[in-house]
């Protein structure tokens, strides 16, 4: 006798899963009222305005259309869920306080639209979303309770985690999302690397191991959007992503509250690593909203690696 229509594991629907995972209701409102925000945003991705918006970010950076739209998108569905007390956004200046209340609520932390620059050459972009229980952001990554990002690219992906795994979901063509990799593991190692920032500015430890990573015949492979690259690694369960200090930023580029933590959550959570050269990411105390660090994030064995060229750059911070 064959299972009825939508039973079977691979046409699990994103809520029917997270129902099987005994975790809070509000939590599972919460992750069910992302993925319908997403479902906006790639729509104002297939069809806004890729023009300026004339106002800029708290890092300075010119906003675009598109950034402002998905922020907004975002914000308000957050903002009416009933289970959010708390919203930061790297498009915002400052937390924007939905309720004084904590009690069963949480905070969320995102990206609305990393990558958004790719948008006007087709490339891929997407959303990346921490979550914490509480009222308090700026804690370490790893009290957060789940992270997920959703790829806007050939097609629509939706990658989460609430410290039970990692999963994927693809959007179909009803615009729904559907199970499609249960329990998404990295291996040890992999030949595959993701270089973010300019390599003339690299400090010597890091050319060094970019040479290490050549030599051993790993293949470059960076695309200039953080989600994409990420996905990469995290799908094909091989290689490393770097986004190092620089010369003229010696914390890297990435933020840590918007985008390392979440992806780390997730990288940790498929049984990889991510550290700033010195010590795990998850573990690091954010001081503030547009806090930097430099990322090493993927297999254990090329993240340890890493973490060998830069040993003398971490005793003489120590």
């Amino acid at each position: 006798m064959g299972k009825e229509p939508g039973s079977t594991k691979f046409q699990t629907d994103f809520r029917r899963h997270l129902r099987d995972q005994y975790i809070s209701d509000n939590l599972v409102h919460l992750l069910c009222e992302i993925a319908e925000a997403s479902k906006y945003v790639i729509n104002a991705v297939r069809t806004g305005d890729l023009g300026v918006a004339g106002t800029s970010n708290l890092y300075g950076e010119e906003q675009l259309a598109l950034d402002v739209l998905s922020d907004r998108i975002l914000r308000k569905r957050l903002s009416h869920s009933g289970v959010v007390c708390n919203i930061a956004s790297e498009e915002m200046d400052e937390i924007y306080q939905v309720t004084s209340n904590p009690q069963g609520m949480f905070s969320v932390a995102y990206d609305p639209l990393d990558g958004s620059s790719l948008v006007d050459v087709n490339l891929a972009v997407g959303t990346i979303v921490g979550i914490y229980q509480g009222n308090d952001l700026l804690q370490p990554g790893r009290k957060m309770v789940g992270a997920m990002y959703i790829l806007y690219g050939p097609r629509v992906s939706m990658v989460y985690s609430v410290g039970k795994g990692v999963y994927e979901f693809t959007m179909n063509h009803l615009m729904e999302f559907t199970l499609t990799r249960e329990n998404v593991q990295m291996k040890p190692s992999g030949d595959i690397y993701s270089p973010g920032g300019l390599r003339k500015k690299y400090t010597p430890e890091n050319e060094a191991y970019i040479r290490y990573l050549e030599e051993k015949g790993s293949k470059l492979r960076y695309s200039g959007g953080f989600v994409p690259d990420i996905n990469q690694v995290l799908m094909k369960g091989k290689g490393i992503f770097m986004y190092p200090a620089l010369t003229d930023a010696p914390n890297g580029k990435l933020r840590l509250l918007f985008e390392l933590n979440p992806m780390a959550y997730l990288i940790e959570q498929a049984g990889g690593a991510a550290t700033n050269g010195c010590v795990p990411i998850l573990d690091m105390v954010p001081e503030g909203l547009d806090q930097r660090a430099p990322i090493y994030m993927g297999c254990k064995e090329d993240v340890a690696k890493a973490t060998e060229f830069l040993n003398g750059v971490c005793r003489e911070q120590g």
